[in-house]
């Protein structure tokens, strides 16, 4: 599964999240190209991304920093 991931740094939030088929690799990389010029256009500097994992589940495993914030994952591997 691919998954296109609008991200905003400074608030440490997705701002969208759309998932695609892995037979759609085309498909995703369209949508995060019109994604990318249009926040371009409108001056919004956010991270546009394409991740691929088995599931959402195993994109939190391994990403986890698009889902917890900076706080929350600092206090995870604390043990707070």
């Amino acid at each position: 599964m691919l998954f296109l991931i609008q991200y905003n740094r400074p608030t440490g939030q997705i701002v969208e999240m759309r998932d695609f088929p892995d037979t759609a690799r085309a498909d995703a990389s369209a949508a995060r190209l019109e994604l990318e010029l249009r926040l371009h256009r409108q001056g919004i500097q956010h991270e546009v991304v394409i991740l691929e994992a088995h599931d959402q589940a195993a994109l939190r495993l391994t990403h986890l920093r698009y889902f917890e914030g900076v706080r929350a994952i600092a206090e995870s591997l604390l043990g707070e």
